[in-house]
């Protein structure tokens, strides 16, 4: 079967959009999407990369352009439940964790749904411990469970390793694509990923 690997963190409106439409291309292809979570601080840090906030800060017109591409992609996409997030950028470490406890448990794609409604659909300050919390009740996940699991040494070092080996992969940023040895970047690549995918 063919197979996606999808590097995956929560921080990125862009990761939300491409959780949105790969799933439009899993159907036509019939592919696995393999969700790899992973910190995005943590690769900008390793790779020396910057938010594009950041990054095209003071760059006349630069960010008001990738504004009017969200938009179109939103639109091409029919995205309209996506809300951009007042709160952000918001520090994703806590639900990360939390996807890698959802992974060890065997619900990593229904907790990134439910996560992701929080963070970009009804969107909340998901750094806070009490908002998570209250989010995860709401999600009908066990919370005490998950709480306790994102302080878990084990869950901590395979969030670690993820990051790691994605940056070692030639990852630099988020949402990163992979079919076999073939690297994506960004969501506006997603076509190409659909495409490598029905050779």
């Amino acid at each position: 079967m063919k197979k996606v690997d999808f590097y995956f963190d929560f921080a990125s409106p862009n990761a939300y959009l491409s959780h949105k439409v790969i799933k439009n291309i899993k159907e036509r292809t019939g592919a696995e999407v393999n969700y790899i979570p992973v910190l995005l601080g943590g690769i900008f840090k390793a790779t020396n990369n910057k938010p594009p906030m950041e990054q095209f800060f003071g760059v006349k017109n630069k960010n008001e352009y990738q504004n009017l591409e969200i938009k179109r992609f939103i639109e091409r996409h029919g995205l309209h439940e996506f809300k951009m997030n007042p709160h952000f950028p918001v520090i994703s470490l806590q639900i990360i964790r939390g996807a890698i406890a959802a992974e060890l448990d065997g619900f990593l794609e229904e907790y990134i749904d439910k996560v992701l409604v929080h963070m970009w659909e009804v969107p909340k300050k998901m750094d806070d411990p009490d908002v998570i919390r209250a989010a995860f009740e709401e999600s009908g996940f066990d919370s005490e469970r998950l709480i306790s699991q994102m302080q878990n040494l084990d869950v901590k070092a395979k969030l670690i390793s993820n990051t790691e080996a994605a940056v070692e992969r030639g990852v630099f940023g988020i949402p990163t694509f992979f079919v076999g040895d073939e690297m994506f970047f960004g969501k506006d690549t997603l076509w190409q990923v659909e495409e490598a995918l029905s050779k």
